[in-house]
């Protein structure tokens, strides 16, 4: 189900100079944030945990997890150069698999790692609040890098699809109509998370064992229907 040579292409297009330079932007920002807070803040837990749970995992990991998702497989279906993919012998639900762990890899490390760090910076880790958005970020990559894969698979306005769902779905109607966050990636990661903070640091609309399942249905779900679809495409010549 995986194949070193379709992964290579797909790390090269997705840590290409000009897409590479937008991935680091984002964890950039967190860094010089988290800096920034305790520098005037000081160590503060309820702090940490604001901008942690404000900043990185509402923003940062789903648009990293934007653009890794879509740029896995979007440009190359857009351009036509999917076909030379397509025509090698690889089975066309393997070369999903292989983009999705990609995509994967790159979001959990711009986005997972850079977690891990401003939360240290902010308080050290105190009340396992480092961790617990850690353990976030790095569960909502899994999820996140499905759906916007399968995104990049059955629509040419991925990217655009993607930041509603990311900044207006998540962010706005998560924020102001509670039953839109039980649909969310965000209040699904948070539940995990939830489960490792110390007590009120971390709260999610959604119960940890829905959150899990959820997860997984929406992860098994996307990649299943992404490589049903690039099995649909047809090439020059196929009956």
């Amino acid at each position: 189900m995986y194949d070193p040579t379709v992964a290579r292409l797909t790390y090269r297009a997705l840590l290409g100079r000009r897409r590479a330079a937008i991935l680091f932007v984002l964890p950039a920002l967190l860094l010089v944030l988290a800096a920034a807070v305790r520098m005037f803040a000081g160590a503060d837990d309820q702090v940490a945990a604001n901008v942690l749970g404000g900043f990185a995992i509402a923003t940062m990991v789903p648009l990293i997890g934007v653009i890794a998702g879509t740029g896995a497989i979007g440009p190359e279906i857009d351009d036509g150069s999917i076909v030379y993919l397509l025509a090698k012998p690889v089975k066309r639900p393997t070369i999903i698999f292989t983009k999705l762990i990609v995509a994967i890899a790159v979001t959990m490390v711009f986005s997972a790692l850079p977690t891990l760090l401003a939360g240290l910076i902010l308080n050290g880790n105190g009340q396992q609040i480092a961790i617990a958005y850690t353990i976030a970020a790095l569960v909502a990559s899994i999820a996140y890098s499905a759906l916007f894969l399968l995104l990049g698979t059955v629509s040419r306005h991925a990217v655009v699809i993607g930041l509603v769902y990311a900044l207006v779905w998540e962010a706005l109607f998560g924020s102001l109509v509670p039953g839109a966050r039980t649909l969310s990636v965000q209040q699904w990661s948070l539940a995990v998370a939830e489960k490792v903070a110390g007590q009120g640091m971390v709260t999610s609309d959604v119960g940890l064992p829905l959150a899990t399942v959820l997860l997984a249905a929406v992860t098994v779900a996307a990649t299943w229907y992404a490589g049903q679809k690039l099995r649909a495409l047809k090439l020059a010549g196929e009956e």
